[in-house]
C-alpha cells in the first residue's frame, strides 16, 4: 500500500490517467475554441 498515492492509484496508473486526461482536455478546449469562433463569425457583437 506504500506505493499508492492519496488517490489510491499507483504511479503507473496515474501516468496512464494523466495521458488520457491531456488528450480529452485538449479535445474539449479545441472544440470549445472552434465553437466560440463559429459563434463570433455568425453573430459578432461589434
Amino acid at each position: 500500500m506504500a506505493d499508492r498515492s492519496l488517490s489510491g492509484l499507483t504511479e503507473q496508473q496515474a501516468k496512464e490517467f494523466h495521458e488520457q486526461f491531456k488528450i480529452t482536455y485538449s479535445a474539449f478546449v479545441g472544440i470549445a475554441a472552434l465553437v466560440h469562433l463559429f459563434i463570433i463569425a455568425v453573430n459578432p457583437w461589434f
